[in-house]
């Protein structure tokens, strides 16, 4: 059936078709060029658009004299083209996430991060502190695409050291070997992926994330130092963000494991379809989280969360796989071929396969051995002669040490190297681990083990990363997780001597997480250290995102009474002989600011104060003498070489 437009597109070709080809691909509008011109206030497109009656009719609007075009809707118009103004539903035959109106999967919005993951929520609230309900929402902003220009440009990298062990750790490193180097980022995670982006595109096989849970109301189990209640659509732009950054760096075939919980997993599942597509979509995995409880909702302990597992790769390729262990004889008729048995049958009677029913008679003895009328031979009767002179048919009465009265094949070694195909791999295979391996104790137990209590909760056991790199990963690939936390997946991944890259904003990086790498290269012997032989060995470069605006919202954060307030506010004003003044909002009035109005509301002006383009430094800005002047020349020649190859 013919598809019939809505009137606007026809009004639209009419007007545009004026500006030649840049609106059109072959006779259809070119909706993306065209909805991002209108974003961008394009004036020769609007001055167009003003002339056509349809558009002046149902998108500008008069006020006091005042014409308003209603660029929003129109927008919203030509991006739908299913668009119907008078339709009780709006939109024909699309499913999906919507925010204010529109799809998730067409929004441009940007929420930078969460409340703050700094060990802290608002001021020096835990998130005990937190059970008295102090808003803390401002901190969560939404950036609207108009406002992003810098935010996403390379940023640069300080205090770069490189860690081999704990006698020698080099801070006047210049070089960085892709090949080789694995890499550590302390900073926000969306801006260190935007940061390595076209460096890594296409380059990592497997991206693990343990991500902020989605929770209906607050509950113990929240692993992450900071509050988890906020609006789905907040939470899924931020995942959502960061996703689509992940999916152009993966490697052909790679794949992304995403950890979630079952509060949140079916609204993750349809935004990260939209994203990598439906037809991308691996599996649900899996996992045990801990052994019972009493005392649950509805009387049901739910013990599990889940992976949801995408890939770029295709249905046939083998996403995942286990390397099969098999074992082989050498024997002197075949002394330099190690084989194995496998079976001579076939599946099919002899009447689906006639011309394998005959009486298979060993050249070396004479002994007949009958066909099974319900199994008929793999092999036929005329083909019989050369598999057995190219060595691939046995039989038993060869071989004295040898069990069994029934022709077998001889498959030999060098034939399963060749084949290089692996096992498939059983969607529970998390579940069939000895019992407790993947629950939550197990990862606290092992950080437990490596610094004492209380210093990370939640980590995720280290036999989990393990089973997914295993199956998914070979020696030498980059793995990748930009939720880092406690570092188990770089831990890992070094033990099995993959590469990796871990991204964490918080401080405990400096306390936990780079520590713990350091203990693995010094040998220590928990979590899988055991299993895979670990005698330590490994490096790894450290690098920060250089912090400009991020200080001083970090300190704004810290700030417990309005002198402090007052303190940072007159630094972001002014800088000091260390920090470059902060970069203002443009839409911030300092006259607004009115410290009679207490320290709750004038936190979060100082908050919104703050341009979220300008946290860290940009690379663009390292040859700038205010900026150069702040970075050490080891930095400085580092960044240098990592952006550029050297210089």
């Amino acid at each position: 059936m013919a598809k019939i437009e809505p009137k606007i597109f026809d009004e639209l070709k009419i007007a545009l078709s004026s500006f030649g080809g840049k609106y059109f691909v072959g006779e259809e509008l070119n909706r993306s060029k065209l909805t991002d011109d209108l974003r961008n206030y394009d004036e020769a497109l609007l001055s167009k658009l003003f002339e056509v009656e349809f558009i002046k009719q149902h998108f500008i609007k008069e006020f006091a004299g005042n014409k308003l075009f209603q660029i929003d809707q129109l927008e919203e118009a030509v991006l739908y083209n299913d668009y119907w103004d008078t339709s009780f539903t709006k939109y024909e035959n699309r499913v999906g996430l919507a925010s204010k109106g529109k799809f998730l999967e067409d929004s441009q919005d940007v929420v930078l991060d969460f409340p703050f993951k700094d060990g802290v929520l608002t001021a020096s609230m835990t998130k005990e502190d937190n059970e008295d309900r102090y808003d803390d929402a401002f901190l969560n902003e939404t950036i609207e695409k108009d406002e992003i220009d810098r935010l996403f440009d390379k940023k640069i990298l300080s205090n770069v050291k490189r860690f081999n062990n704990e006698e020698h750790t080099d801070t006047k490193l210049i070089s960085f070997n892709m090949e080789q180097d694995n890499l550590i980022i302390k900073g926000n995670n969306l801006l260190a992926l935007h940061t390595l982006k076209d460096k890594y595109v296409g380059q990592i096989k497997m991206i693990y994330i343990d991500v902020p849970y989605f929770f209906k109301k607050k509950i113990a189990e929240d692993s992450f130092k900071y509050n988890s209640n906020f609006r789905m659509s907040t939470w899924l732009t931020f995942l959502k963000n960061r996703l689509e950054i992940a999916k152009q760096m993966l490697a052909d075939k790679g794949s992304v494991w995403i950890n979630i919980s079952e509060d949140g997993m079916h609204y993750l599942k349809l935004l990260s379809d939209s994203i990598f597509g439906s037809d991308k979509f691996v599996g649900t995995i899996p996992r045990k989280t801990r052994n019972g409880k009493s005392d649950v909702p509805f009387n049901l302990s739910q013990d599990f969360d889940w992976l949801l597992v995408y890939t770029n790769g295709f249905e046939g390729d083998e996403i995942v796989g286990r390397k099969v262990e098999r074992k082989y004889l050498t024997t002197p008729d075949f002394p330099n071929r190690p084989w194995r048995k496998a079976d001579m049958t076939s599946q099919r009677t002899i009447y689906e396969r006639p011309n394998s029913n005959f009486t298979m008679v060993n050249p070396k003895t004479g002994k007949e051995y009958p066909v099974n009328p319900k199994r008929s031979w793999a092999v036929t009767k005329d083909t019989f002669q050369e598999w057995y002179e190219n060595g691939s048919i046995g039989f038993p009465d060869d071989y004295e040490f040898m069990s069994g009265d029934k022709p077998f094949r001889r498959v030999f070694k060098d034939e399963d190297d060749a084949k290089e195909k692996a096992s498939a791999v059983y969607s529970d295979f998390l579940l069939k681990l000895y019992d407790g391996a993947t629950v939550n104790k197990l990862g606290n137990d092992q950080i437990d083990l490596l610094f004492g209590r209380n210093a990370f909760d939640y980590a995720k056991p280290e036999e989990l990363l393990y089973e997914i790199i295993k199956i998914t990963t070979k020696e030498n690939d980059i793995v990748m997780d930009f939720f880092m936390g406690s570092a188990t997946t770089p831990a890992v991944a070094m033990k099995m001597n993959r590469r990796f890259i871990g991204i964490e904003q918080m401080d405990y990086i400096n306390t936990v997480s780079v520590p713990r790498l350091q203990k693995v290269i010094e040998g220590e012997q928990g979590g899988i250290s055991k299993d895979v032989d670990w005698q330590g060995g490994g490096s790894f470069v450290y690098a920060e995102l250089f912090p400009k605006n991020m200080g001083y919202l970090q300190d704004v954060i810290h700030s417990k009474t309005i002198d402090e307030l007052k303190s940072v506010y007159e630094r972001m004003l002014l800088g000091t002989d260390t920090e470059e003044p902060a970069d203002i909002s443009f839409r911030a009035d300092l006259s607004k600011i009115d410290w009679t109005e207490g320290f709750d509301n004038n936190k979060r002006l100082l908050v919104k104060l703050l341009d979220k383009n300008g946290l860290y430094f940009n690379y663009s800005e390292i040859d700038d003498k205010n900026v150069r002047d702040l970075i050490s020349d080891e930095d400085y020649a580092f960044n240098k070489a990592f952006y550029e190859g050297g210089e």
